[in-house]
């Protein structure tokens, strides 16, 4: 698995934040499920602390659920990948699969 990362942010924690997951539409907070992702966080943070955001190109994220190659994801109430399957933002595009939660798999950002 890889990622090519073409465009990342600085972005300082308002909450506790774990790498690998998406981050809230410049909240410094884990993304709440289905709503717009401002990117990836790439390191943990503790609040107050600075942490990269990876925005734009491919990324590693941790699922929510088992998920194919090429599904469109959301975030969940954790900041995990899930199949995008109605309501919600479509943060990207799986390139790799998961066969169950809390396992790494390449997302293709959508801005």
């Amino acid at each position: 698995m890889q990622k090519t990362l073409l465009f990342s942010m600085t972005a300082v924690a308002t909450a506790v934040v774990s790498a690998a997951r998406f981050v809230g539409m410049m909240t410094g907070a884990p993304c709440a499920a289905g709503a717009k992702a401002q990117g990836v966080a790439q390191n943990n943070a503790a609040v107050g602390e600075a942490f990269a955001v990876d925005v734009l190109g491919t990324t590693i994220v941790d699922s929510g659920a088992a998920i194919g190659a090429g599904v469109a994801v959301k975030s969940d109430a954790s900041g995990r990948a899930i199949a995008q399957g109605g309501a919600g933002e479509i943060l990207g595009y799986t390139v790799t699969a998961a066969s169950a939660a809390d396992q790494k798999i390449e997302v293709l950002l959508t801005p």
